[in-house]
């Protein structure tokens, strides 16, 4: 029987991999892949919105430089250009696909809000729940699309590589990817996903820390199966913490976000004795860039002893908080707080990946055939750090470009898949799999949060690297013994995102954007205005990749 070929493999099913699914249709079958459900993801969870220029006081120019100043000096200005100026048009798709965006009742414009280093209003919301109600509309479009077939509950361990058999292409040397081994997590079997392009939407790494945003499934597969697979990785210490998580005093996967939106709509950051302090380490107080609020929020704690500081928003009207954020004002209220009368406990947390799979300005990555867009992705866009609300902007315009990209890839290149081996594996289950997992899981996330965290040194960095080493040894001997499942791959991922984060804080010797070592406290243009990047061989032998 003849195995059957899918034009477009897309794994993951945030902002990125629906939409790219969606124009790529167009053009082939596609394959969606989701590891749990289509919701599960960073995307589903987004409360600010699209940071996109629209009112007649905005420009192109400033969301450029606005872009390019929260980038430290490290973005790529073409591709900050590019998703600058093709915002409007990505807007206008998502509301011809149904989307929803808040509008202002009196004058019927949309509402814009104001967030941490943007000089002018321009993210286009809806209400603080815009993640969900542009999955809604994502994933109501892919549904109803015969050209894309979903499938759930999917969890992909390896990209196909081994078999270079590229029988036309543009070159005739390097690696190619054929698509993915996955594993059906309800059949608990092992499928060989064969496509003529394969795209690694596979969202962040968040899980490998202690305290994040990010949602369960956010284990950094798309960065542990590229750089297996030979493709570099770039960039990735710079992680950005985003500075204002509920804080429940709770043991909690998960932290709930409270948005950017917050303080720009005027809620002020203060310590337990109400007293303002983002002042002393920024001009632009409680609306300065995310980095420079965290680090004064982690400062402020570590001076005061306390666990977390306050957003007060308190002096506004109740009606208007509680219109503006009913999200936000809903969960509060389930842990007891009142954000119309109380102020809003909040730490900081891991929150976005602004390093990841090298890309160029189409989603292209140095393996052939294979293409990385969303936040799994380094496309320059972001630098050292992200400016509020362009991840989905970045997400959405590359998702757009890659389809054209690999539409252009499977047009000029004929590939063999013949000869490409189903999985095999002779490990045995493991009776204390549970334990082990969450052993090593727990001293991986406690070795990133403690050491490559919001503050960085020297010394902290040189333990982590003798630390890290060992975990990953036990970790890799472990997956190899042990019936593969969710779980272990999921271990494996986290091992090798919590390595090469080691690796990556110790190589940049200065301080930038998101990457702070108080051993190296100034920024170094002569020595570091660059990216940061690993590439592994490629070449894993059989036995390390089952």
């Amino acid at each position: 029987m003849k195995e059957k070929i899918y034009d477009y493999l897309v794994i993951g099913t945030g902002a990125a991999g629906l939409f790219f699914s969606i124009n790529a249709s167009k053009h082939g079958k596609v394959l969606l892949l989701s590891k749990n459900k289509i919701k599960d993801s960073n995307t589903y969870l987004a409360q600010g919105g699209i940071a996109s220029v629209e009112k007649p006081n905005d420009s192109f120019e400033d969301h450029i430089q606005d872009t390019l100043n929260a980038g430290d000096e490290l973005c790529n200005l073409k591709a900050v250009e590019m998703i600058v100026r093709e915002g409007p048009k990505v807007i206008d798709d998502l509301l011809d696909l149904g989307a929803k965006f808040s509008k202002e009742t009196s004058k019927g414009f949309y509402s814009l809000h104001k967030e941490g280093g943007h000089s002018k209003s321009r993210v286009f919301h809806f209400k603080d729940t815009t993640g969900k109600e542009l999955i809604r509309a994502l994933t109501k479009s892919v549904k109803s699309n015969p050209n894309i077939e979903i499938m759930e509950n999917a969890i992909s361990i390896d990209l196909l590589t081994e078999h270079q058999k590229t029988a036309s292409s543009e070159e005739s040397k390097g690696i190619t990817c054929y698509g993915a081994y996955v594993l059906d997590i309800k059949t608990d079997k092992v499928l060989k996903i064969l496509s003529r392009s394969t795209i690694l939407a596979t969202g962040g790494s968040g899980q490998v820390y202690q305290h994040t945003s990010n949602p369960l499934p956010a284990t950094g597969d798309g960065i542990g199966m590229a750089y297996r697979a030979g493709a570099t990785i770039s960039n990735l210490e710079f992680f950005q913490f985003h500075p204002t998580t509920l804080y429940t005093g709770k043991s909690e996967e998960s932290s709930f976000l409270i948005s950017e939106a917050v303080r720009g709509f005027g809620g002020i950051l203060k310590t337990a004795s109400k007293k303002k302090f983002m002042h002393k380490y920024h001009e632009l107080g409680s609306l300065a860039p995310r980095d420079v609020v965290a680090r004064g929020i982690d400062a402020e704690m570590k001076k005061s002893g306390d666990s977390c500081v306050y957003i007060d928003i308190t002096n506004f009207p109740a009606k208007k908080v509680i219109s503006s954020f009913p999200n936000i004002y809903s969960k509060c209220l389930e842990n007891g707080i009142d954000i119309t009368k109380e102020m809003i406990p909040v730490v900081p947390a891991a929150h976005y990946q602004c390093g990841g799979i090298e890309a160029d300005i189409n989603g292209k990555t140095d393996i052939r055939g294979l293409f990385a867009i969303g936040e799994v992705a380094q496309n320059g866009v972001h630098g050292a750090n992200r400016l509020a609300s362009n991840s989905l902007l970045e997400a959405l315009v590359f998702a757009k470009r890659s389809a054209k990209s690999s539409e252009h890839y499977i047009k000029k290149t004929t590939l063999d898949f013949t000869g490409i081996e189903d999985w095999h594996s002779d490990a045995s289950v493991d009776n204390e799999e549970k334990i082990i997992i969450s052993f090593l899981k727990n001293n991986i996330k406690s070795l990133t949060s403690k050491f490559v965290g919001i503050v960085r040194s020297k010394a902290r960095l040189e333990i982590a690297t003798k630390m890290i080493d060992l975990l990953l040894w036990q970790v890799r001997d472990y997956y190899r013994n042990t019936k593969i499942t969710k779980e272990t791959i999921e271990l494996r991922n986290l091992a090798d995102v919590a390595s090469l984060l080691v690796r990556f804080a110790n190589f940049r010797k200065e301080s930038r954007g998101l990457h702070y070592n108080i051993d190296y406290p100034d920024k170094d243009n002569v020595n570091w205005q660059k990216n940061t990047r690993i590439r592994s061989s490629g070449r894993t032998s059989k036995k390390d990749v089952n």
